[in-house]
């Protein structure tokens, strides 16, 4: 059974940085695509970045450059390192994850049977 647990959010400041972290308390299987998602109030939840299970990273255009997708199979964790922080970015961040090989940043939210609770980021200018 995979569980999902988001950490690392928090306040920072306009070009700040944060890690965040999701780990798989309860899978192990390397044929996980894993994505990272953000919801702002009001708005939609978006894809941010994804892992396929060869570890190809894409992510949307308004972080590239700035922020990366990483996992780490021994300890089943999947992190997103965020640099150069700015307002925008500010949302509720998800991790998720879904049993196939093949996954870009494009997917849907309906492509992940398996969610988070998610984590806050909040920048301020």
């Amino acid at each position: 059974q995979v569980q999902l647990v988001e950490s690392g959010g928090g306040s920072v400041q306009s070009g700040g940085s944060l890690r965040l972290s999701c780990v798989d308390t309860g899978y192990n299987d390397r044929l996980y695509c894993m994505g990272w998602f953000r919801q702002a109030p009001g708005k939609d939840r978006e894809g941010v970045a994804a892992l396929d299970a060869d570890n190809r990273a894409t992510y949307a255009d308004s972080v590239k450059g700035r922020f990366t997708i990483s996992r780490d199979h021994a300890t089943n964790t999947l992190y997103l390192q965020m640099n150069g922080l700015k307002p925008e970015d500010t949302a509720t961040y998800f991790c998720a994850a879904e049993r196939r090989r093949s996954c870009r940043v494009a997917d849907g939210t309906e492509e992940y049977s398996h969610w988070g609770h998610g984590t806050q980021v909040t920048v301020s200018s």
